[in-house]
């Protein structure tokens, strides 16, 4: 035990060895004589009564008294700082009590600080977080998927060109099955819609996605749903139209819906449209809560025959008696502060027949039974009347005094009246409209959100506006639940926002969930069509600028555009949708689509479909259009030059940029751009000609589009000059390199002479007017020098060779074996004055096999 004590002593010891320096001395204090030291140390240094004295000189200067302020705080009793100011005797009740609740007070309020801070910190760090998320996400939605073009990359000018684009090249990942299956029922709808606006007709385009979705989920109650349905009754769009076999009835008979809101939507809020419009928005998402609740109504009373004993009676009336029994009626007593007129429930019953939408049943009921309801509550009768019988539910204002009267005298601050009948009250006079809840009235938000519509006015409390400042006071999670809790329900806050008029924030609700992304890009579509979405200027943020509906239906198409480019087409389509928005902003969603349709153009797979897409030229030469020209008049481009400078053209030059050089060709080919088409055409025969391997699949697809585009261009005509000779001459340079791979080199060197690119006669004069003529050769040509040169030489080296060594007679082959030395000799003279453009093994090369030619 002693040695290991030891031992821990000693290496203690040695854990400060590397700290100890041998010129300084040890100190074996402890800490109390090493603070006794200290302080006699700083009592031999001379006091500094000079320095105080001139820090008192210059705050005097200011009006402190320094010496009279350090005497107030060296005699400070902070025991007392909170006692009383003024002694309390102890038979002094009033001021202990004063003093106790100033004291309450005081630590009230500085609970409520710290409880403020922490608060505005907490919700500060958690809107940052969404803040960051959204941004994070919006930025990997503009970044993903991958870039670039096809593997085989074509070489242009010497180096590859890659994709320079992310936004441009950018897809997004493949979308699952389940996905798919949604796609594709929307899918149809959309084709539909496009297809009612380019013959001017209008389309049900809202009832038509709730019905696609209604064919993915039956259930009627999901949100999404809901949120359709809500809005078809704001726009009072009909859930069909007459067939087009009747096409003057329909013209004649059914409103125009494309834009019909727009103009109010768009313009001035304070204007009696906008007006009007917030009006039928309120009244419209009034009605559709009313469907709904009669539905939760029917539901619940089949769910419970037995209490609710519906009997044989079918009307409205009955139904509600019966689930006022399911709802209110406990072991055979009414539910408390619940009203009996004339043995019954009658101002719930009343109330729920308005709440259903069955204003005309509510009034006869009310009638039926207005001497029971007239010695309870005076004048109730005549007021009901006049307020439903009213189109916008408003009382003239000497039914509102009166009700305001009875309402303050006998309903404001009673505890036992029936809630259902303070609710007509309020309803009816509008009155208290910041208690926005009513006992057993407002159960659900549904109800809650019913009631705030009720008594809307746009005249007073700021009218709907008001109400939706209200409501996004509240946020999503008031209305949705937290995500992932139990009872969430993702698309209510979408379905609430859409009852307001907040259109856009409804679909950004929508986006925000990866499981309703799909249903907010056909919201926005359909809310596009009927002219209730706004598309900002491409100066003007804000929290809901990522769903702008161009940038919603780049976001969707982008999964499938690659393999369906015809369909991500016809969603590009409905972007034009704001054309006709002012301040340029319509002009901006033109060109936005216009960008949409090329960023597709260039993405789409290539074959028969891309064909389809854009267009082209049949074996005979008659060119038949493709969707983008069949589909021009959604796009305003009307005119086919327009088409084509706007489209074709630029989609052609940025598909050279992103390496896909023949869909650039055919497009600069389809938009008349014929010097354009022969030049790219040089410009990639020539890269694609020294290639290795011969440049794959991809060269031979090209040089068989350029021996079409040749043909029929010689044809008509067109692009005379000398890319045209130099594609031709390219043309046959690539014929005689596959036929040399083949082994016939005699028909190599035939094709090679045919060009006339090497002068093989052995004419000094024409070889150096070649040589000389060399630089105004095209580009594509001078580059592919080293190739047809050693060509050229291969093939005369091999047929030398080949008749050198066969039985031919004597002088027939003598003579053939001359010519070939004479073409050598010409070949060699003419790259001996290009030397400087060969490299030195090329002309190396071809020294040696005139050498042989010559033996």
């Amino acid at each position: 035990m002693a040695s290991d004590l030891a031992s821990l002593l000693t290496s203690s010891k040695a854990l400060t060895s590397h700290l100890t320096r041998p010129d300084l001395p040890n100190v074996s204090l402890s800490l109390d004589q090493i603070e006794a030291q200290s302080r006699r140390l700083v009592s031999r240094q001379p006091a500094a009564a000079t320095d105080t004295g001139r820090a008192n000189y210059l705050l005097a200067q200011a009006h402190i008294d320094a010496p009279a302020l350090a005497n107030s705080i060296a005699h400070l009793n902070t025991s007392a700082t909170f006692l009383p100011l003024q002694p309390l005797q102890d038979t002094d009740i009033s001021g202990y009590l004063r003093h106790a609740h100033e004291q309450n007070v005081i630590s009230t309020i500085e609970e409520a600080r710290r409880e403020t801070q922490e608060e505005f910190y907490r919700v500060l760090e958690d809107r940052s977080k969404r803040d960051w998320e959204a941004r994070k996400k919006r930025v990997f939605e503009e970044l993903g998927g991958r870039l670039g073009g096809d593997s085989g990359a074509l070489v242009l000018g010497g180096k590859t060109q890659q994709s320079r684009s992310a936004l441009t090249l950018s897809t997004g990942p493949s979308p699952s099955l389940q996905m798919q299956s949604k796609m594709m029922a929307y899918d149809r709808v959309v084709v539909e819609l496009n297809e009612s606006r380019l013959r001017g007709v209008s389309f049900p385009v809202v009832h038509a996605f709730m019905q696609a979705a209604l064919s993915l989920n039956p259930d009627r109650t999901h949100q999404t749903i809901q949120a359709f349905h809500i809005l078809t009754k704001i726009t009072g769009e009909p859930p069909a139209l007459p067939p087009l076999a009747h096409a003057g009835a329909h013209i004649l008979n059914t409103p125009l819906l494309e834009r019909r809101h727009a103009r109010a939507h768009l313009g001035d809020p304070q204007s009696k449209e906008a007006v009007g419009l917030r009006k039928q928005i309120a009244a419209g998402a009034r009605a559709a809560l009313e469907e709904q609740y009669l539905d939760v109504l029917e539901r619940t009373v089949q769910a419970r025959p037995l209490e609710a004993r519906l009997g044989g009676d079918p009307s409205i009336a009955n139904r509600v008696r019966a689930f006022l029994l399911v709802r209110f009626y406990r072991g055979g007593e009414w539910q408390d502060r619940i009203e009996l007129v004339a043995a019954q429930p009658l101002w719930a019953k009343l109330f729920y027949l308005v709440r259903t939408g069955h204003t005309r049943e509510a009034l006869e009921e009310a009638l039926t039974h207005q001497q029971a309801i007239e010695h309870r509550e005076d004048s109730f009768v005549s007021h009901f009347r006049v307020w439903l019988e009213s189109p916008d539910r408003r009382l003239p204002k000497p039914h509102r005094d009166h009700v305001q009267a009875i309402y303050n005298a006998h309903m404001l601050h009673s505890t036992s009246v029936d809630p259902f009948k303070l609710a007509l009250y309020k309803l009816m006079g509008k009155l208290d409209p910041a208690k926005r809840t009513v006992p057993l009235v407002t159960a659900t938000s549904e109800d809650w959100l019913w009631l705030q519509l009720a008594m809307v006015d746009e005249e007073e409390n700021g009218g709907l506006r008001g109400l939706a400042e209200v409501l996004l006071s509240y946020g999503e999670r008031h209305f949705d639940g937290t995500l992932g809790s139990k009872g969430a329900r993702t698309g209510s806050w979408a379905a609430v926002l859409l009852t307001c008029g907040e259109f856009e924030r409804a679909v950004a609700a929508l986006w925000d969930h990866p499981e309703t992304e799909i249903e907010a890009v056909h919201l926005a579509i359909a809310l596009a069509y009927h002219g209730l979405l706004r598309a900002p200027s491409r100066a003007e943020t804000s929290d809901i600028t990522p769903c702008i509906l161009s940038t919603l239906i780049w976001r969707y198409v982008r999964q499938f555009v690659r393999l369906d480019a015809k369909e991500a087409l016809q969603y590009v389509y409905t972007v034009t949708l704001g054309a006709d928005q002012s301040g340029g902003i319509g002009k901006e969603q033109l060109e936005l689509a216009w960008d949409l349709v090329r960023r597709v153009v260039v993405l789409a797979n290539t074959g028969p479909a891309w064909d389809e897409l854009v267009g082209g030229f049949r074996a005979d030469g008659m060119r038949f259009t493709g969707v983008i020209e069949q589909g021009a008049p959604l796009l305003k481009l009307n005119d086919s030059r327009d088409l084509h400078a706007e489209i074709f053209v630029r989609a052609a030059r940025q598909a050279e940029e992103s390496d896909r050089v023949l869909q650039a060709i055919k497009l600069y080919n389809l938009a008349g751009e014929y010097t354009t088409v022969v030049n790219s055409l040089a410009t990639a025969l020539g890269t694609t000609l020294a290639a290795p391997g011969g440049g794959g699949e991809r060269a031979r697809s090209l040089e068989e589009a350029a021996s079409d585009i040749i043909r029929h261009y010689e044809r008509m005509g067109r692009a005379p000059g000398r890319a045209r000779d130099a594609v031709v001459k390219l043309l046959r340079v690539r014929e005689a390199l596959n036929a040399k791979a083949e082994g016939r080199l005699d028909r190599a060197l035939e094709i090679v002479e045919s060009t006339d690119l090497i002068p093989l006669d052995g004419d000094v004069a024409k070889v150096n007017r070649r040589a000389e003529e060399f630089k105004d050769l095209h580009d594509a040509l001078q580059r592919n020098l080293q190739t047809y040169l050693p060509l050229a030489m291969d093939a005369i080296a091999g047929v030398y060779q080949k008749i050198k060594a066969s039985g031919a007679p004597d002088a027939s082959r003598q003579m053939t074996l001359a010519a070939l030395r004479k073409k050598s000799r010409s070949l060699i003279m003419f790259a001996g004055m290009l030397r400087y453009r060969l490299s030195p093994d090329v002309y190396s090369y071809l020294a040696r096999l005139d050498v042989e030619v010559a033996l």
